[in-house]
């Protein structure tokens, strides 16, 4: 079997595209807590010292941006004028109107607000059925994360980043080839301290043992100090982590972002519900990989296209799957929203740690109660699943 690597990253809440995501999904939980039927796409800008929210909102909702903006800031940890971000002074400019007339018409009739291509994927990599590059990155960061929320050290700041590059042999992974973990700090502290301390505590706690047996090359803040971070170090703009919020590069994206849309815009419920349809199909064991891709017009209820691919790893034919997941999931925008109960104020937690592989139950797209309808509706017997997964 050929051998080679593959890798992916992410990053933590205090990256300053991660807050420019969490401020927009702050705003659409907000508008949706009081207007279940708001429509929002709202993008945030934020840099030294200054945030701009612009973008389209229609909704019966009485919302107070600006404080919104604020208290998403300040829960993620900038509170200091001493690291150049401030939630409690920084400047917030609003640039926000109603959705055009001629967009809202489509949607008023249940089709989708544009047009659109959007892919789910699944894999049987790890227990949350993700690739296992973006899996263990994911995990160093919420390690990160737990500590510096916890006071466990007290040189840690919110922005951080974490890359993980898997050694494969064929379709398996063998172990862990490389970690990078750049995380911003107080001056004080030093890189031996931090270094240490990341390997540890961090890596040591986040990634499996089996993983890290091999010669791992660890790359602790490569480029020396990282006092200087967050909006203050780099602008952050909503929807720029795509590739962080859904695979790490193993599967496909779409042409959309997620953060500040609600549901009635299809680059994030139907990514969501592709991801559903996938996970419930290796979940049933038809499939030890799955990507399924949905594509809509603007206006039109009913996708354009469906379709399921397994890269060869399917136990029934992919026809078969196919036309399961047409029976069983509902796939218009309306259909999509009900089924995965899409009105909540559930978003701003999305927008840190990857909108999949998530075991919250608000996370309904996450959820694999449809695999043995999905086995019964294409002939595969529970013993026949296990003779294919065996």
């Amino acid at each position: 079997m050929a051998r080679y690597v593959f890798t992916s990253e992410s990053v933590s809440m205090g990256h300053p595209d991660k807050v420019a995501d969490q401020v927009s999904d702050g705003i659409l939980d907000a508008l949706l807590a009081e207007d279940p039927l708001s429509r929002v796409a709202c993008e945030t800008l934020c840099t030294t010292d200054l945030v701009v929210l612009s973008g389209e909102i229609t909704s019966r909702a009485d919302v107070d941006y600006v404080r919104v903006a604020r208290d998403s800031i300040r829960e993620i940890g900038y509170t200091s004028d001493d690291v150049g971000f401030n939630a409690d002074s920084c400047r917030v400019f609003l640039a926000l109107h109603a959705q055009s007339a001629d967009i809202a018409l489509g949607v008023d009739q249940d089709g989708a607000g544009d047009q659109g291509l959007m892919f789910g994927y699944a894999c049987d990599q790890t227990p949350e059925l993700m690739p296992l590059p973006i899996a263990l990155a994911h995990r160093i960061i919420n390690r990160l994360q737990d500590v510096r929320l916890s006071g466990e050290v007290d040189w840690l700041r919110p922005d951080s980043k974490s890359q993980v590059t898997v050694a494969y042999e064929g379709n398996r992974p063998i172990g862990v080839a490389a970690v990078v973990v750049s995380t911003q700090h107080t001056p004080q502290v030093s890189q031996r301290e931090i270094a240490d301390y990341v390997i540890s505590e961090v890596v040591g706690r986040a990634v499996p043992e089996r993983y890290l047996t091999g010669d791992v090359k660890y790359h602790i803040n490569p480029t020396g100090k990282f006092i200087i971070g967050g909006p203050h170090g780099d602008t952050g703009l909503t929807g720029r982590k795509i590739i962080v919020d859904t695979y790490g590069g193993w599967g496909r994206h779409g042409g959309g972002a997620f953060s500040g849309k609600d549901a009635t815009k299809v680059d994030r419920s139907a990514a969501y519900m592709a991801r559903h349809i996938a996970k419930n199909v290796v979940a049933a064991g038809l499939a030890g990989e799955c990507e399924v891709q949905l594509a809509y017009a603007i206006g039109v209820a009913e996708p354009v296209s469906v379709r399921v691919a397994t890269q060869g790893t399917a136990a029934v034919d992919e026809r078969r799957i196919e036309g399961a997941v047409r029976e069983l999931f509902p796939l218009t925008p309306r259909g999509i929203i009900e089924y995965l109960d899409l009105r909540r104020p559930i978003f701003r937690k999305t927008a840190c740690g990857g909108h999949f592989g998530r075991s919250d139950r608000d996370f309904t797209w996450e959820l694999t109660e449809r695999a043995g309808e999905l086995r019964a509706a294409v002939g595969l017997g529970e013993e026949r699943r296990q003779a294919v997964a065996g």
